[in-house]
């Protein structure tokens, strides 16, 4: 079967969520073995699997490349890097316009849908500016802050990418179908949705995860409480991103929210002289196009990497323009990204320039508990119930960490991963950004 055929398969099978496909190809590494399992497993409380038919996958992809779109999976190695790094990836995308474009430097840029005239003119002076200094403008789409995003960008013929959240061919809402077109012809429109797919409510946080993890950081310029512009805030706070707010009037409830924000901690923004220097100086991009097999699909280095680690952190040593051969970078920021490098930012204006790529990924990675695909054996059947059982006593609806729980059951990683997908396929646990897991609420104490 074909890969991308079972990749889409799996990933649109209704139970089978961004983490749980990654677990899969964890155990059975390849999409194929994997889908071979799924029945196998463990339903508890749920309806029978329904598996989607090739012939309706194949449906999806014919009509998708019939419109000039793309379909990408975790396994390719043009998937956006930044976006891979987050633990819940979505592992298919649909692309209309260049995928390229998917890969460059961006911070993501929203707010409120019935924005104040002098928020939609701070987003679009924003926009420029930041196409100007060489990034990407990254938003949802939607009425407000992300149309005057968008159409600041394409102002100065900038590069700006739509995720959203129907299918490509359900554009939203429809007065925007004509800035959707625009940005598919000159720069990119992203989903995780197959074609067909409405923009219902229960879709939106999805779609704000995508601009998230495609970002660098995100600016917040006008939000209400609890709108669903914080639920994006609070995404990017969880991968690890910078997060910028723009300061509004305490009378105007659409900034309460974004006030709230530069509160607890946010970068108080009122130009891109006040982004650029909070972004790494050197830049992650795809090493090549093409395949990658699982072995070779790292896990994100985010996760890796912890926040509150002491120990010395990882260097490059790359030639960058305008600067002294011997010159090493020394953000603190640079730990969290690749050595696959491909851009650096021009120390004289914060544009971006192209230097010369790195090596290529190395074939055996060093993967720890939390990696994506791991060669190592699954657990006997015997063992099963007891690693399930233990399991099951330490969920709570607290969250808690996978390395903790781990570490904590002093069972095999794989084996408790094992137990997880199993877990979260039959309703028990959900998953959680940020690579932690907690007891579904509808179940009880048996699970």
């Amino acid at each position: 079967m074909n890969t991308l055929v079972a990749c889409l398969r799996l990933a649109r099978t209704e139970s089978v969520g961004p983490r749980t496909w990654r677990r899969l190809l964890s155990q059975y590494h390849s999409a194929e073995a994997a889908l071979d399992a799924l029945p196998r497993l463990p339903q508890r409380g749920r309806e029978p699997l329904v598996i989607p038919s090739q012939d309706s996958i194949l449906r999806e992809i014919e009509a998708t490349l019939r419109m000039g779109g793309h379909i990408l999976t975790l396994l390719d190695a043009d998937y956006p890097f930044l976006l891979k790094e987050i633990p819940d990836a979505p592992p298919v995308l649909s692309v209309l316009g260049d995928v390229a474009a998917l890969s460059h430097p961006g911070i993501g840029l929203i707010g409120a849908r019935n924005a104040s005239s002098s928020g939609l003119r701070l987003a679009e002076s924003l926009a420029t500016e930041l196409v100007e200094a060489g990034l990407s403008v990254v938003s949802g789409l939607a009425r407000g802050i992300d149309t005057a995003a968008h159409k600041g960008a394409l102002h100065r013929k900038g590069l700006t990418i739509a995720a959203i959240a129907g299918g490509l061919d359900k554009p939203y809402p429809l007065q925007n179908a004509h800035l959707q077109a625009e940005i598919a012809e000159k720069g990119a429109v992203i989903t995780e949705a197959p074609l067909g797919t409405a923009p219902l409510n229960r879709h939106f946080p999805r779609r704000n995860r995508l601009i998230a993890g495609l970002t660098l950081g995100c600016v917040v310029v006008e939000a209400a409480p609890k709108s669903g512009t914080l639920i994006t805030a609070r995404l990017v706070g969880d991968y690890g991103r910078e997060l910028f707010a723009v300061p509004g009037s305490p009378l105007d409830p659409r900034c309460r929210g974004s006030n709230d924000l530069l509160r607890n901690g946010a970068i108080l923004t009122e130009s891109v002289a006040d982004i650029l220097p909070h972004l790494p100086p050197v830049l992650p991009e795809q090493p090549c196009r093409g395949h990658l097999t699982p072995q070779f699909l790292p896990e994100p280095a985010l996760q890796r990497i912890s926040k509150d680690s002491q120990g010395p952190q990882p260097s490059f040593s790359l030639k960058l323009p305008d600067a002294p051969a011997t010159e090493a970078p020394t953000d603190k920021n640079e730990a969290a990204y690749s050595p696959y490098l491909r851009e650096s930012r021009n120390p004289k204006n914060g544009t971006f320039l192209p230097v010369s790529p790195a090596a290529s990924p190395p074939a055996s990675p060093d993967f720890g508990p939390a990696s994506v695909i791991t060669k190592s054996p699954l657990p006997r059947a015997e063992t099963c119930e007891t690693v399930r059982e233990k399991v099951l006593d330490l969920l709570s609806f607290t969250p808690i960490a996978v390395d903790d729980l781990v570490r904590r059951c002093q069972f095999s990683a794989s084996a408790v991963l094992t137990v997880l997908t199993e877990l979260e396929l039959s309703g028990s646990l959900d998953s959680l950004p940020g690579g932690r897991v907690v007891r579904a609420a509808s179940h009880g104490e048996n699970g």
